[in-house]
């Protein structure tokens, strides 16, 4: 799960490529179940949930295939994954249900803008808010008015951009949307499209404003995805659908046991210590539920 090669493995342990492979493959099959592990064992969440996902390549399918998964904002931890065979409005929906079973506490999802995340969430979580990604949404916009290649509405562009600041309490930032829709809406009716888009959108766009350690982007999950797509690179597809889930199952159980050790602030005091444990209920011990067995149709969440 660290990278380290098939070749290497073998010569380590005196035998071949070939059996390291089906002692690795026999070692993922064991390890217990990530969503049962949470729902078993942990309950520390914060309820601020960052999603994300990946596209996997997987034989057998055209395209390449949804791999969503959640993190606890405050304890990093991932509570949640799911591969799923196809991209529909009910990836979203089993999502939520999956992190509902598990009792998990969602109280915001800091997400990329999505109608079908937003009807799976009200049906599911219907008091949960939303926060959508800065991030994604300026990359958006940056697309939109082809900040790219032409220079036309590039103050438009920079200036929304600063009035976004974190930094902003909410009346100055409200002045200065008023100032930039007074100077740039009333002379293009594309700006200013965009500035009653803003305004129609202002709770999911500054959600984090009214709930504490609330992030404003996805930043934290990226960092994530950043080392999961350098992890799929090099194994460049899966050969079945089950062998997908048993090697993202195990790229889950992994990053939450493993220790952290460059957290900046906030996050110093999470250097030293693993995610899992900072979200197992307070009578579990550590590390000794990592030898508990998935039970058979432990996890059934479409029954």
């Amino acid at each position: 799960m660290d990278g380290v090669p098939f070749r290497k493995i073998a010569d380590l342990f005196g035998i071949s490529q070939g059996k390291a492979f089906s002692q690795v493959e026999s070692e993922m099959d064991q390890l217990v179940e990530n969503s049962y592990l949470s729902k078993t064992f942990c309950s520390r969440w914060s309820g601020i949930l960052n999603l994300d996902g990946k596209y996997v390549k997987v034989k057998g399918y055209n395209k390449k295939i949804p791999f969503v998964y959640g993190l606890d904002f405050l304890t990093h931890d991932l509570p949640v994954g799911l591969l799923a065979p196809s991209e529909n409005s009910q990836v979203f929906l089993r999502f939520f249900r999956f992190l509902k079973t598990i009792g998990y506490p969602l109280r915001v999802v800091i997400c990329d803008d999505s109608s079908a995340l937003r009807l799976a969430l009200r049906r599911v979580y219907p008091s949960a808010k939303i926060q959508l990604c800065h991030n994604h949404y300026f990359e958006n916009l940056r697309s939109y008015l082809s900040i790219r290649t032409s220079d036309l509405f590039q103050p438009f562009f920079n200036e929304l951009k600063a009035a976004f600041s974190t930094k902003h309490h909410p009346e100055k930032r409200e002045a200065l949307l008023s100032h930039i829709n007074y100077k740039y809406g009333r002379k293009d009716e594309t700006l200013l499209g965009i500035m009653a888009d803003i305004h129609l959108r202002e709770n999911e766009l500054f959600t984090y404003k009214q709930i504490k350690n609330c992030p404003s982007t996805n930043n934290i999950i990226e960092s994530y995805n950043s080392h999961l797509n350098g992890r799929l690179k090099t194994i460049k597809g899966f050969q079945s659908y089950k062998s997908a889930g048993r090697w993202l199952n195990a790229w889950l159980v992994r990053r939450r046991t493993k220790n952290f050790t460059d957290c900046d602030k906030p996050f110093k005091h999470l250097n030293g210590k693993c995610s899992l444990e900072k979200t197992l209920k307070k009578d579990q011990k550590w590390p000794s539920i990592l030898g508990v067995k998935t039970p058979k149709n432990a996890l059934d969440f479409e029954r």
